[in-house]
């Protein structure tokens, strides 16, 4: 194909993909899906191959997308996909990697056959079941189950799922309501794909596909045979919710004859009794990002760029999540998964690189009743740490890396929630000195607007483990929590009383090369 054609294709097809996630941003009910971006968005070819993803979401979401498609379809018989059919599961093993996380797969149909598809995932504010933290005993005490469905069939909605959805969650018109806007956001990518496919004059999108993957797998590939090669270690330690340390080691195998990398994870801590074990295709997620990042961040994303990048995963391991294995909050482990790869790459391409940073983002989920006895729970909304520093930079300040969703502001959260934040304000000092020092944590304070008991879920990390500076920069500060001014380490699930105050000071991230004398 033409280059010049190519490109013009190209910009068309980020164009839908952006505007689908646009769409979905804007009819979205949750404030974790309008304000801070947790979604995903991807337009796949017939054969289940993603071509492009929208540049709104986070690598957990978008690469578990990338493989959620063909898992999908796998389960139906695609004769039997009609126009205006609907896919949906949150199988924690076939998308991203907790109920929480709802895939919509839309069939884009042109003169009577597919010719793509356009795939959402995003965050819901409640699936039923234990809620967002980590202290559920097995999956099925986690919330409700979806196996591969149709959502709509020709058009019409699944009635009995949608009464079996709405029956067995907390807040029915929240989750209906993002449901709703990532089967429009699907319907849109299927009008524009269409409307490409009129201006150009094609039948599909087939050759396009195979020309962008193509080139993609060939550019990555080409990138990691200018590494050297060999097989490279790396490590990361940290505290989970309960006290309990993890460890995820890596050995990165660079092939610079095939173009290949491949992660092996043997000798990482095994699997958990706490709801924070990572499925494979989240860990794959976290693992291909850190890679990408530092070769060449401006290829596409998409199943070509992500071929070349293989996995090694233990059976008995905490990022090979085995069932019954709870998983409710496996992004606190999984939003580690870059720090060892980063670290073991750092032998290669130090200057592509940053230390430790605070790790996965804060989060929090809190029910009740406000002071009318309506009852309310929140969407998970999440509080963000230092960044490690770079090679050539500081680290960015209370920055949700690796994960990329936004804060959500606080007043919106207090319009939403009968919830008053006494603080929320930079923690200067928390950053590891060094040549460039690691981005500074945050302080956060709130209560509930409430004269009855509430329940409050958080899962911090990094209590008494700190993120580690690299090249000689200082480690960071580790995090603070306590509830009425007392150091709280066990954060499961608790019942609070009406005065209660939490207090939170993020993780600071490590500073990068020794500290300059005098400065």
């Amino acid at each position: 194909m033409d280059g010049v054609e190519l490109q013009i294709l190209w910009s068309n097809v980020i164009g839908i993909v952006s505007e689908q996630a646009r769409a979905l941003q804007r009819i979205a009910f949750s404030p974790i899906v309008r304000e801070a971006g947790d979604l995903a968005n991807g337009l796949f070819d017939k054969r289940a191959r993603m071509v492009a993803q929208a540049v709104t979401g986070t690598p957990g979401h978008i690469n578990s997308l990338a493989a959620a498609a063909r898992n999908l379809l796998d389960e139906v018989d695609e004769n039997d996909i009609a126009p205006g059919d609907v896919l949906i599961t949150n199988d924690p093993w076939m998308s991203a990697g907790h109920f929480f996380d709802i895939t919509v797969l839309s069939p884009i149909f042109r003169n009577g056959a597919i010719i793509g598809y356009a795939g959402s995932t995003i965050h819901h504010s409640d699936i039923g079941g234990y809620g967002i933290g980590s202290g559920a005993r097995d999956i099925h005490e986690e919330g409700l189950w979806i196996p591969v469905m149709k959502l709509y069939e020709r058009g019409k909605p699944n009635r009995t799922l949608f009464d079996i959805i709405k029956r067995n969650v907390r807040t029915p018109d929240a989750l209906m309501g993002d449901l709703g806007a990532q089967v429009s956001s699907g319907m849109i990518a299927s009008e524009r794909l269409n409307a490409l496919c009129d201006r150009y004059g094609l039948d599909d999108i087939e050759e396009l596909s195979d020309e962008i993957i193509n080139r993609s797998e060939t550019a990555t590939r080409d990138a990691i045979r200018k590494l050297a090669p060999g097989t490279y270690h790396g490590s990361s330690r940290f505290d989970v919710p309960g006290g309990d340390v993890i460890e995820l080691k890596t050995a990165v195998t660079i092939d610079a004859q095939q173009g290949e990398i491949t992660i092996d994870f043997e000798g990482s801590s095994g699997p958990s009794g706490m709801g924070i074990n990572v499925v494979p295709a989240y860990t794959h997620a976290y693992a291909t990002f850190a890679v990408r990042s530092t070769l060449n961040p401006d290829l596409p994303n998409n199943a070509g760029s992500l071929a070349p990048i293989k996995l090694r995963l233990p059976d008995e391991s905490i990022v090979n999540a085995k069932y019954p294995s709870p998983v409710n909050a496996r992004h606190v482990v999984g939003m580690y998964v870059p720090f060892p790869i980063l670290k073991a790459l750092a032998h290669v391409v130090p200057e592509r690189v940053l230390a430790e940073g605070s790790g996965a983002v804060w989060t929090v989920q809190v029910q009740g009743r406000d002071e009318n006895g309506r009852p309310f729970t929140s969407s998970m909304f999440n509080y963000s740490g230092g960044m490690g520093a770079r090679a050539e930079k500081p680290g960015i300040s209370a920055v949700c890396y690796p994960t990329g969703v936004s804060a959500v502001p606080v007043e919106v959260l207090e319009a939403s929630y009968p919830i008053a934040f006494t603080c929320k304000e930079l923690e200067r000092g928390t950053g590891g000195a060094g040549k460039y020092p690691g981005g500074d944590g945050q302080r956060i304070g709130y209560r509930m607007r409430t004269t009855r008991p509430w329940l409050l879920n958080t899962i911090p990390s990094r209590l008494s483990t700190a993120p580690e500076g690299l090249m000689g920069g200082c480690d960071g500060a580790h995090g603070v929590f306590r509830i009425n001014g007392e150091d709280v380490v066990d954060t499961r699930k608790r019942e609070m009383a009406p005065d209660d105050e939490v207090f939170m000071i993020t993780p600071g991230g490590g500073g990068y090369g020794a500290p300059v004398a005098g400065e």
